[in-house]
């Protein structure tokens, strides 16, 4: 495996270390309980959620910058302008469907450990 390909794979897999470590932080140390709104109720943010939600960021992240790489005269530009804007949106989510400013905060910090992580490691310089 060279390099370029090892540092797409911890990438991929450091994204949803940062959150679930960001998560245990929160949760399980710290004893907050996150909860989202969804549909009428309510429902728990538990850590396969995160994991699978983050590491299936990672993987379309990964994707659009192979497809940027093969069809774009500067895919690292383009790749990291359409990730932060994608971050940016992403905060959406957490600021209108958390129960509670301490799900909140923890949720913000989530998506910005995930983007930070995706955003530096797949970014071509």
């Amino acid at each position: 495996m060279n390099t370029s390909a090892q540092r797409i794979l911890l990438t991929v897999v450091g994204a949803p270390a940062a959150a679930l470590a960001v998560w245990a932080l929160a949760v399980p140390i710290a004893g907050n309980t996150l909860t989202v709104r969804m549909g009428a109720g309510t429902q728990p943010v538990e850590p396969g959620s995160v994991l699978v939600v983050s590491l299936l960021v990672g993987l379309a992240g990964w994707a659009l910058l192979a497809i940027l790489e093969r069809f774009a005269s500067r895919p690292g530009r383009i790749w990291t302008i359409v990730a932060l804007a994608v971050l940016v949106l992403s905060l959406l989510g957490p600021l209108g469907s958390a129960v509670g400013i301490a799900t909140t905060l923890v949720l913000v910090l989530m998506h910005l450990a995930v983007g930070t992580v995706l955003v530096l490691g797949l970014a071509r310089r």
